[in-house]
């Protein structure tokens, strides 16, 4: 038997062969998939970025439903699965954030992405599409004002509007 202890050698090819690769979006199309299928493993080292892709393509990538605590500063920080600690100790103190080694990084973190992170996070409830629905192209060239274009988009941007049922 092929599994026997101490049999390592095979005297014949593999009996069953996939026809096709496996593919995780062929009948999971839900939001959720396409997020996890989008999501860019920063801040890990090349072993663990080859593990969380593997995880990714075979469906084993499972979503945190709570942030985990730091091993390092001990906070609950942790907002990424798998990881052990969190985005600002792994850029600061240049760790792995899934192994904790002092590996070379593959991609680092960005640092301005974490904040756009955590505001984005505090007010994605508030928000619901309203920012889709509104048209930036607006001429500003009529405004009393010295301020151009861009920073008046930036302003409107930055407000928080809430839904209300009618």
């Amino acid at each position: 038997m092929s599994s026997e202890k101490g049999n390592v050698s095979r005297t014949r090819r593999q009996r069953y062969q996939n026809a096709r690769a496996f593919r995780n979006d062929k009948y999971d199309t839900s939001a959720r998939r396409k997020k996890i299928n989008a999501k860019l493993h920063d801040g890990v080292c090349q072993h663990c970025k080859g593990i969380l892709e593997w995880r990714v393509k075979f469906s084993k990538y499972k979503l945190l439903s709570k942030p985990k605590k730091c091993v390092k500063c001990l906070q609950k920080t942790v907002k990424d699965p798998y990881h052990i600690i969190c985005r600002p100790c792994a850029g600061k103190l240049e760790l792995c954030a899934k192994c904790g080694k002092e590996e070379e990084i593959v991609i680092p973190i960005d640092k301005e992405q974490d904040r756009t992170e955590s505001v984005t996070a505090k007010n994605s409830q508030e928000r619901s599409g309203l920012e889709d629905e509104l048209d930036f192209d607006t001429n500003f060239s009529s405004t009393d004002n010295d301020e151009d274009s861009d920073v008046l988009e930036e302003r409107f941007k930055s407000m928080n509007f809430e839904w209300t049922d009618i």
